[in-house]
Parts: C-alpha cells; sequence; structure tokens
C-alpha cells in the first residue's frame, strides 16, 4: 500500500519509518505524519483505525479545529491538542513572509510547543503528528522529532520536502486562486500555501547550527533532557 492511500480522505498522510540513521533506520507503525482528519469517510476512518494510532497531536489553533473537526470519533485514542503558532497564519500573508520566516518564528516564539510535540511522541505510539496541511508545523516539530532521534540530516530535509509532491493539484490551484483574491500583491502566497523546498529547511536546520550548535542543541537549550533524547533514539530507531 502506498502512503497517497494509506489512510484514504487523510492529506498527505505516512509514516516516517525507514529513514536511515546511522547504522539504523527508523521504524515502520511507529510515527505517523499528515495534515487534518477532516474528510476522512468511512474507509479512510476503518483504515485509520487499523493503523492502532494510540495519540494524535494536533498541531492547529482553536478556529482551525472548529472549522475542519477530526472525524475519529469513538476512536480509542488520546487526543492532544498543542496550537503551535499562537499568532494567525493569515497574518504570514498579509506580511508576505517568506517560509523561512514562518519557520523562525516557529522554533522561537513557539518553542516550549516544539518541545512539547517532541515530547509527547514518547507518551504513546503509534502516534500521528498533524496540522492542516502536514507541511510547515508538521514538517519542522517532526524534522526536529527525527534528528533528535539520530536520523540522517539529509533524509530528514527529504522527507520534510516530499510532501509538495503529495499534495493534490487541484487543492492547490483552489487555495491559490482564493487567497490571491484576499491577498492580491503577495509574493510568497504560492511557496507558503503549497512549496516544501528542501533549501528552506536545510536554511532552518543551519540557523539552528549557528545559534544553537545543532538542532538537538537547540531542543536541550528549550528543556529537553538528554534522558528523552535516548528514549527517542530507542523508540524510533531499529538497528
Amino acid at each position: 500500500m502506498t502512503d497517497q492511500t494509506l489512510v484514504p480522505g487523510a492529506m498527505n498522510f505516512r509514516d516516517v519509518g525507514g529513514l536511515p540513521a546511522g547504522d539504523g533506520r527508523t521504524r515502520f507503525g511507529v510515527l505517523y505524519r499528515s495534515g487534518n482528519l477532516a474528510a476522512l469517510e468511512e474507509p479512510g476512518t476503518e483504515a485509520f483505525r487499523g493503523l492502532g494510532v494510540r495519540r494524535i497531536i494536533d498541531l492547529r489553533d482553536d478556529e482551525e479545529v472548529e472549522r475542519s473537526p477530526s472525524r475519529v470519533d469513538g476512536m480509542d485514542l488520546q487526543m492532544q491538542r498543542v496550537p503551535l503558532y499562537l499568532g494567525s497564519i493569515s497574518s504570514f500573508f498579509q506580511q508576505d513572509a517568506s517560509l523561512a520566516q514562518f519557520y523562525r518564528e516557529i522554533v522561537e516564539d513557539s518553542a516550549d510547543q516544539v518541545v512539547e510535540v517532541v515530547r509527547s511522541v514518547l507518551a504513546d505510539q503509534p502516534v500521528l503528528v498533524h496540522c492542516t496541511v502536514g507541511k510547515d508545523r508538521t514538517g519542522v516539530t517532526v524534522a526536529l522529532t527525527l534528528l533528535a532521534a539520530g536520523v540522517d540530516r539529509e533524509a530528514v530535509i527529504a522527507d520534510y520536502a516530499r510532501t509538495e509532491s503529495m499534495l493534490p493539484a487541484e487543492r492547490n490551484e483552489m487555495i491559490i486562486e482564493r487567497l490571491r483574491a484576499a491577498f492580491p500583491d503577495s509574493e510568497n502566497l504560492v511557496e507558503l500555501a503549497t512549496r516544501s523546498p528542501a533549501h528552506v529547511m536545510r536554511g532552518l536546520l543551519d540557523d539552528l547550527t549557528t545559534r544553537y550548535g545543532g538542532p538537538v542543541e537547540y531542543l536541550r537549550a528549550k528543556g529537553l533532557r538528554d534522558d528523552e533524547i535516548a528514549e527517542l533514539r530507542r523508540v524510533l530507531i531499529e538497528s
């Protein structure tokens, strides 16, 4: 079964298993990432139930959750809300911010929430981390989780960049048309709404290296403990 059909109706849903981590690789069936679960119909809910997910970490704000509630009622799992960016997402379109600016604000202004997400991956497995599209907030937190577990940097960057190929073209066209009507002068609109370029994630990791010594050192500086880092490696990596 391909990632595209793993959970029908869930955008950008995938297992991060199989990524190289030194002499090992990430385990399958432990950590999933995706966009929201608001469009699941019966085939999708049954497929999702079959994965045995025990915890969902939802990075969306209250307005997003109210507008697009997850269709997981009746499932035996823990729902954890960690609104990752506490400002208005639309403000980035208004400011015509770049993805690089957005990501830097996430790691600085929402550092406590970033660490909470990484730490919460240890609470239950299998675990799903998701936001609305599974591109930016999910992309940053999953990348940092994987790096803390010892996954090879270039593999983490490639997993982030993969999102762009998993967003349906018709969805992109509809979103761009709607946003262009609201923000006609935005130069970064298409990138913010539809792109996940490798160079943007590479730039974020380089910036964390310059300012903190590396992504894992950033997490340590923001409160992640060494025993938690060791446990992430135990849980996520197999020989």
